[in-house]
């Protein structure tokens, strides 16, 4: 039930989201006669807390009951301590890439053991601690796997440990994302000459080795190719127990990567939608044969998140209306220098916060960066903008803004969350604080300043 209510949720979400610009500018948030707010970034609680009991219901209605499930959030997706320490009140782990997001998920209060950490190029003082605090492991690669033959030979562990497998099922619409391509750097090829035998006899050779992983998931990949490396995962556990003669693998970690639809509020595919894709492909996966894992991020996040910018100038060039704001390729980098694979909306408000309408015009809404693909829309019909005017930038809240790109020294924007209250107004709360010029100025050496001279 609550999946299908998530599906239905978008109307609700776009009065959420009406009410916090109005709110935003009544609040001195954003905008301004004198702009001096110009720029301001924002996350629907209510909106993270339903995709979050979306996730956790969609599995828990269909897997057998006593099912060991860990889902946990790809940080990478949107790497802010509140908004991690909020999913974890909401039942879920983190999947970390690197000891930078190790650190945010341990300051967000997550427990080593609802957290696992994947990442291509481990090091071994990375791997070392993650098997000291007791963290899940999936090893991308036999030279990683050796590196953990050495260091559980000196000191046992309480790390579930695997091995990441790319089932080289295909490529989604966006190559750059899309992780199952016979060339992917990710993982153990699994069609590979002799990669299938080499697994079951490293997994027969160590008894320790009690996970399988995969993530054949990403924007652009349909729910069917996801589901076929999932299949594959499944295959390959039940060769290797049964090469076994027990249940050596107990775990399968099947990734995340859930489209996002960017063209509208509607929330699509659901996850409701992505389990009934795996009940079909994958049937015994929900027998409670296994443990599972999922490492969600997008989808979790990109629907919640808001870029509220002011409109600082307008001109006309060749014909064309411009729009030039404040948001640019610093919070949306991937929209700016590949449009096609990520096209993003764009919604008007007045100065005052309240959704402007009129007849439609074509603009370029640009960015403040000094150069000239620094747009987010290309000939976009929209009601005249003028000077003072607001546009907000929706599906921001995973890879856009929470991910800070630092062209031309542009500062990181505030980032608040909000909730709404009894009256109909919004509550703000700050998650992440606009950076000052002295942090900008520390970041670039500031305190070394003759160090080369």
């Amino acid at each position: 039930m609550a999946a299908e209510m998530h599906a239905m949720d978008a109307p609700d979400a776009a009065k959420r989201r009406d009410m916090a610009v109005r709110a935003a500018v009544e609040q001195g948030l954003v905008g301004g006669a004198e702009g001096t707010q110009p720029l301001v970034c924002l996350l629907d609680v209510a909106g993270i807390r339903s995709s979050a009991a979306a996730l956790t219901g969609a599995f828990a209605a269909a897997l057998a009951p006593g099912t060991p499930v860990l889902h946990a959030f790809a940080v990478k997706a949107c790497p802010l301590v509140p908004v991690l320490r909020l999913l974890a009140e909401q039942g879920l782990g983190c999947e970390v890439a690197g000891p930078g997001e190790l650190e945010l998920a341990r300051a967000a209060g997550v427990e080593p053991q609802r957290t696992v950490l994947d990442s291509p190029a481990k090091t071994v003082a990375e791997l070392r601690g993650a098997l000291a605090l007791g963290i899940a492991v999936n090893a991308d690669n036999r030279q990683e796997l050796d590196r953990l033959d050495e260091l559980l030979a000196g000191a046992p562990t309480r790390s579930p440990v695997g091995i990441r497998i790319n089932p080289q099922t295909g490529a989604g619409t966006i190559d750059a994302l899309s992780t199952a391509t016979t060339t992917s750097k990710f993982g153990v090829a699994l069609r590979d000459p002799g990669a299938r035998e080499w697994l079951v006899r490293a997994y027969l050779g160590r008894p320790w080795l009690t996970r399988l992983h995969i993530h054949s998931g990403s924007q652009g990949v349909p729910l069917s190719l996801i589901a076929e490396g999932v299949r594959e995962l499944h295959a390959l556990a039940e060769e290797i127990n049964a090469a076994a003669g027990r249940r050596q693998v107990d775990t399968l970690d099947i990734g995340g990567g859930l489209p996002v639809n960017f063209a509208s509020d509607e929330e699509t595919p659901t996850y409701a939608q992505y389990v009934a894709a795996l009940r079909e492909a994958v049937p015994a996966l929900f027998r409670g044969s296994y443990g599972l894992v999922t490492e969600f991020g997008r989808s979790l996040l990109a629907k919640h998140g808001l870029v509220v910018s002011r409109v600082e100038y307008t001109k006309t060039t060749g014909g064309r209306r411009i729009a030039l704001t404040h948001a640019g390729v610093q919070l949306a980098t991937r929209t700016v220098y590949a449009p096609a694979a990520w096209p993003l909306r764009i919604l008007p408000y007045d100065a005052k916060g309240a959704p402007k309408t009129g007849p439609p015009v074509a603009h370029d809404i640009a960015g403040p960066a000094c150069f000239a693909g620094d747009l987010l829309a290309t000939a976009r019909e929209l009601p005249e903008l003028a000077p003072g005017d607001l546009v907000a930038v929706p599906d921001t809240g995973a890879y856009f803004f929470t991910a800070h790109y630092g062209y031309n020294s542009l500062p990181r924007p505030a980032v608040h969350g909000f909730t709404t209250t009894p009256s109909g107004g919004a509550r703000f709360t700050p998650v992440r604080p606009a950076q000052s010029p002295a942090s900008l100025v520390a970041e670039a050496g500031g305190d070394f300043r003759d160090a080369l001279l």
